[in-house]
């Protein structure tokens, strides 16, 4: 066993500036100094036996000079002394001089400070050798009777720890200890004796239980923990005790302590299937996410309730919880909400959706004039788009919905009410019988839209869907309100010269001055010049936004103006009110595109928006059959077919995720027989708490899916050459926030390697947690140094460094080898997620960094490379299947994942087959990445480079 593999349980930091003093000053100061000085210089001795020093002439100075004294501090370092000295001979004898130190640990075992007791019995509990214990087990005995619980909590650990290693120094601990848990009162020292009891003997620790089962709920909360694991490991290794411990943890779930509910719940659910144990537990998990007020502890139950629902037995009992799982929604924190609402919206069915919907309109009601937090908006949104689904799935309760969420159609919102915009289409669409309500409602919140895209959204609505005379009677009326006085450029030149006549003395600038977007002058009074922003207010919408240059919505009227032009022709037979209609509706059209042509609007009108005002004036102009057809039957067989589309991908996608959750039984499976079972084979599920424990000390096995032979050994990194003095490699181990290295150092020389150190650098976001300690090497002798590296974002960080060395004896200066860099891969980070395409595309025009990557691959099939893609770089494709199905030569596909930091990232893959260069052609074209640091996109931008030129086919 080499130095640096030595149990060390106490780590002092130290400043290294100072020299380290010499071993005469040190035994100078331990003689003749005083307290003070003798407490420096005791500490001087600590960092140096700590940093590989051994001062052997040092020992009985300290037994001599310092074992003696009485100080609190003192008494304090030397423990850690004599738990890091050497005690033993090279040959493996205890050191004559220990007899002494034996006798002053008794002395301090009987000292009348409770204080030092108890701190020297935690000492006691490193010590390894028996004979030194051998002595003072009486005294350790006596100490269970100590009147202070300090005294009587770690008298329980020093036996416990003397039990394990040393059995026949006290052969009698259960019994001891089941004795003295069964006169105890202090909390801490029952869960000590316990612990004990369930690691030495289970059976004793079962009996103590039985006899105190009713009285468990009075007990301290970290006792109550410690039978809950008891509980839970005998349930597990022997499942015909479930029946006798069942109502303790029944029980357990009315604790004051949100840890025990938390254990409690958690071992109930692996103990019991049984619907009233899983309504239990899962009624605790609700209460805990309401009661706790830490947002962490939150989503980690709700995660917990998620699992719950996984399992198809289990998704029935939750779903009567639903109205319970809703109190959660009180949370002002986003992420909790979007899992809440998730949550209610997979367990929601026929019995309880009308409740569901009660709350979930309430909720939107209350969002609507609350702006004190930021994530309101978002929060609407989200509401919208459960309720959205919640008709969708469920259609009677799309006439409850709409006119709650038609009122947002005027939100300054734009994202919240293109969400209700999108539902209230596919609403009118699906439900005929609900179209006369939903354009009576459009109808009414029309004018009082604010943003163009949802006007426009509004438009094809009202075009699409009026059927009868009053309703396309009531839109021209919506439409002419919402315009203003007609025609628009001789009303506005009349509007700004009608303005002036008051102010006649002010000197009036050139004609084009006159006409401004705000109407505002240079040489204005204040009285003057607020008149203009009363005029802003007054304009009605649609005229605003054909003055601020937005022609596209011009066109999307001239559309819903031919539609129910010829809608209300096939209607009224009277030809004159047809053609007083048509004429008006050519009117408008023909007014708006004057107003384009002329210089009053900030932008001009675009070609593509004259074109269709002018296609849809001569469609009117010659009303022929076909344009009817067109117009008013096509349209709305395309939104059909995309809704249908989309339908069916939802439908698919559910499909896939239940078709995951059915565990499917192979017809060659073994079929486990109870009475054939093994003891251990009955425990099929793993450990959890055993689980828990390695994902807390960063220990968690990861299955390797992908390849079954897969092992560490694939992420060994060379560090030197195999030729060099000292030969190292590491294992890069990625925990989430933290990489462990795990170098591996070996001396190739003949020579002994003093203070060989590992120096190490990073680049990126990476922060070296502590700095590995210096070894001494024997000759061909190797060790394991471990070194801690913090992640603090998504990009390729890179570690660098040397190690550095003496050689004994030698004169010469320090030598050095330089290590090869190590490449952290930002694969441990990102995973795969899916965001809707409105997400995507806001996203992408938000985030600034923009990496494109040139396609150099030799792949030459389209459909294999994009798979190759998301294999290696761990995204998600947003684009259907159906999208990308079939064969052409060219193919265009969006990608989203997001870094366990939050971070998102996107690409586009645009790629072709070149046809003229043959069929082994490889495939061409650019991946753009987006994301919103430099450092994800650039990273993500080499992990592509790097992959698509390793490919071998």
């Amino acid at each position: 066993m080499t130095a640096a593999e030595n149990v060390c349980y106490t780590l002092i930091n130290v400043p290294m500036d100072s020299e380290p003093p010499s071993e005469i000053s040190l035994k100078n100061d331990l003689e003749k100094g005083d307290v003070k000085l003798k407490t420096e210089a005791l500490k001087k001795v600590i960092i140096m036996i700590l940093n590989g020093e051994k001062l052997p002439g040092l020992l009985m100075t300290i037994i001599r000079f310092v074992l003696p004294l009485q100080d609190h501090t003192i008494k304090k370092l030397l423990l850690v002394f004599w738990e890091i000295v050497p005690k033993t001979t090279p040959d493996g004898r205890l050191l004559q001089e220990m007899i002494l130190v034996c006798d002053a640990y008794r002395k301090d075992l009987q000292h009348p400070n409770e204080f030092i007791r108890g701190s020297t019995l935690r000492f006691l509990c490193k010590l390894k050798e028996a004979e030194l214990l051998e002595p003072l087990m009486p005294a350790i005995r006596a100490c269970l009777e100590h009147r202070h619980s300090y005294v009587r909590r770690n008298a329980v650990l020093a036996i416990y720890t003397i039990y394990r290693n040393f059995e026949h120094l006290i052969p009698d601990a259960p019994e001891l200890i089941h004795d003295f848990l069964v006169n105890e009162k202090d909390a801490s020292c029952k869960r000590n004796a316990f612990m004990m009891l369930i690691h030495a003997d289970q059976d004793r620790a079962l009996d103590y239980l039985s006899t105190c089962i009713d009285q468990v709920q009075t007990f301290g909360d970290i006792l109550q923990l410690v039978i809950v694991e008891l509980i839970y490991k005998v349930c597990h290794a022997n499942p015909s005790e479930r029946a006798r411990f069942i109502r303790c943890i029944y029980n357990l779930l009315q604790s004051s302590s949100p840890a025990v509910k938390y254990e409690a719940a958690g071992t109930l659910v692996t103990l019991s299937s049984a619907p009233t144990a899983i309504k239990a537990a899962a009624q605790c998990y609700i209460d805990l996410i309401i009661k706790e007020s830490d947002n962490n502890v939150k989503l980690i139950v709700l995660d917990r309730l998620i699992e719950l629902k996984e399992h198809p037995s289990h998704e029935r009992v939750l779903q009567d919880l639903v109205m319970d799982i809703l109190r959660v929604l009180s949370t002002p924190d986003l992420e909790v909400r979007k899992k809440t609402l998730q949550l209610a919206l997979d367990l929601v069915s026929s019995r309880n959706v009308e409740e569901l919907v009660i709350v979930l309109k309430k909720e939107v009601i209350k969002t609507n004039n609350v702006t004190e937090h930021e994530d309101t908006d978002k929060y609407r949104q989200l509401l919208v788009r459960t309720l959205h689904s919640c008709s969708v799935r469920f259609p009677d309760m799309a006439a409850n919905v709409i006119p709650v969420l038609m009122e947002f159609l005027s939100d300054n919102n734009e994202a919240a009410a293109a969400d209700v915009l999108e539902f209230v289409r596919e609403a009118i669409q699906r439900f005929d019988n609900l179209r006369p309500l939903i354009v009576e409602k459009m109808l009414e919140v029309f004018h009082a839209i604010k943003s163009v895209k949802i006007y426009r959204g509004a438009l094809w609505i009202l075009g699409e869907y009026c059927s009868t005379k009053e309703d396309i009677q009531s839109v021209m009326t919506e439409v002419r309100r919402s315009l203003g006085e007609i025609p628009i450029v001789e009303s506005e030149i009349k509007k700004e010269a009608g303005e002036l006549k008051p102010e006649e003395e002010v000197s009036v600038g050139p004609a084009q001055k006159l006409v401004t977007e705000m109407g505002t002058y240079a040489t204005q009074s204040a009285l003057s010049s607020s008149r203009p922003a009363k005029k802003e207010e007054e304009r009605p919408p649609l005229r605003g936004f054909l003055l601020d240059g937005d022609f596209f919505v011009a066109a999307s009227l001239a559309t819903t103006l031919t539609k129910i032009a010829l809608r209300y022709v096939s209607l009224v037979q009277e030809k004159k009110k047809q053609n007083s209609f048509i004429a008006e509706a050519m009117l408008l059209m023909a007014t708006i595109l004057h107003l384009g042509k002329s210089s009053l609007p900030k932008k001009p009108i675009t070609d593509d928006d004259v074109d269709r005002i002018s296609l849809c004036l001569k469609v009117l102009s010659e009303c022929s059959p076909l344009m009817n057809d067109i117009f008013n039957k096509e349209c709305r067989q395309s939104l059909s077919h995309m809704l249908s589309a989309k339908l069916e991908e939802e439908k698919l996608s559910q499909k896939k995720e239940s078709e995951k959750r059915n565990v499917t039984v192979q017809p060659d499976d073994p079929i486990s027989f109870m009475q054939l079972t093994a003891k251990n084979e009955m425990s099929s599920k793993e450990d959890q708490f055993q689980l828990s424990l390695l994902a807390a000390m960063g220990n968690t096995q990861r299955k390797e899916a992908a390849d079954p032979l897969a092992s560490k050994l694939n992420k060994v990194t060379q560090l030197t050459g195999f030729s060099d003095p000292v030969y190292a490699e590491a294992y890069v181990h990625v925990n989430q926030y933290d990489i462990v290295l795990d170098v591996l150092v070996v001396n190739q020389t003949s020579d002994t390697l003093q203070n060989c150190t590992l120096e190490l650098a990073t680049l990126g976001d990476l922060k070296l947690v502590e700095k590995p300690s210096p070894l001494t090497l024997a000759p061909h002798d190797f060790a394991n140094i471990k070194a801690n590296v913090k992640v603090a974002s998504t990009e390729n960080g890179i570690i660098f460094g040397n190690i550095v060395y003496d050689i004994s004896g030698a004169a010469s200066d320090r030598n050095c080898v330089v290590l090869s860099d190590i490449h952290i891969d930002i694969m441990d980070y990102i995973q795969p997620a899916s965001c809707t395409d409105a997400e995507f595309r806001q996203m992408w025009a938000e985030f600034e960094w923009e990496n494109k990557v040139t396609v150099n691959t030799n792949i030459i099939d389209l459909n294999e490379y994009l798979q190759h893609i998301l294999k290696s770089t761990n995204m998600k494709c947003l684009t259907p299947e159906k999208a990308l199905s079939g064969y052409c030569g060219f193919m265009a596909a969006n990608l989203y994942a997001r870094s366990i930091f939050g971070e998102d990232a996107l690409a586009n893959v645009s790629i072709e087959k070149p046809i003229h260069l043959g069929p082994e052609a490889p495939v061409t074209g650019h991946i753009r990445i987006r994301a919103k640091s430099q450092g994800m996109a650039l990273s993500l931008g080499d992990k592509i480079n790097l992959s698509q030129k390793k490919t071998s086919l």
